[in-house]
């Protein structure tokens, strides 16, 4: 496999074959980061379909110091960031599904289990900042100071939202898992 250098480089120089090596090796990561973000399976979709489209066609402009990973989370961040204020500013056309609700997909409901989505229900209740960092760090494994740049903040900030988004996580968690115990 490729390493993110060599995989820029060949990109860089129009190689379809590193594009493909990218979509392939980052699309999961990135479609649980996004999905993370918005709660939103088709929305999540969307976005990050989106961001590698952007990507695919910046290939003359492309210029990237810093890791692959961190550029394509920066990316979904703000794809979703959009996708929510767009969603914010229209009137609702129909009620939202519920945060626990069934997949419309049976595939999809046979690969998520219980405990998978009571983490989604969750991460879902999360504060947006809070939300972001945790999902950034753990999914897109983004450094602190990174997260910091992105959000426009301190990266004292980040760390605080950072551990009270795990506090929090671990308190809505520790009531399901008792729920579970008995």
């Amino acid at each position: 496999m490729f390493d993110d250098q060599r995989l820029k480089w060949k990109f860089k120089r129009g190689s379809d074959e590193a594009l493909t090596l990218i979509y392939e090796k980052y699309l999961d990561s990135m479609l649980t980061l996004a999905l993370g973000l918005l709660n939103d399976a088709a929305a999540a979709e969307d976005v990050v379909q989106d961001v590698f489209v952007a990507f695919a066609q910046s290939r003359r402009s492309f210029q990237m110091w810093g890791s692959l990973s961190g550029y394509l989370a920066t990316s979904v961040v703000n794809r979703a960031r959009d996708y929510q204020r767009r969603r914010r500013c229209h009137a609702r056309l129909g009620p939202e599904l519920p945060v626990g609700a069934e997949p419309a997909d049976p595939g999809q409901a046979v690969i998520l289990s219980e405990q998978t989505r009571l983490l989604q229900a969750a991460v879902a209740r999360l504060p947006d900042e809070q939300r972001e960092v945790v999902l950034l760090r753990l999914k897109a494994d983004m450094k602190f100071r990174d997260i910091a740049k992105l959000q426009q903040t301190s990266i004292n900030t980040v760390l605080s939202r950072y551990r009270y988004g795990l506090e929090r996580l671990r308190s809505l968690l520790d009531g399901e898992v008792e729920k579970w115990d008995r």
